[in-house]
């Protein structure tokens, strides 16, 4: 069963009992997304590490070319 037939069967059942309708789905995708954003940030402060600017960081990174080491002698 996909999730728009159980959102479906979900909703048929809701309004049958007189109940409210469950949210659609994806409706709150955004907001979690947001949230987790936020707890990792909040994490990094807790941990001493910036908070902001990190995966930019990472990247530049791991696309600069690594200085080249030279031979002994």
């Amino acid at each position: 069963m996909s999730i728009t037939q159980q959102y479906l069967l979900d909703t048929y059942r809701a309004r049958q009992l007189g109940e409210p309708v469950p949210p659609a789905p994806g409706t709150h995708d955004r907001r979690v997304v947001r949230e987790w954003r936020e707890f990792r940030r909040f994490r990094a402060v807790l941990a001493g590490r910036p908070a902001r600017g990190r995966s930019l960081q990472a990247t530049a990174r791991w696309l600069s070319p690594r200085p080249r080491r030279r031979p002994p002698g």
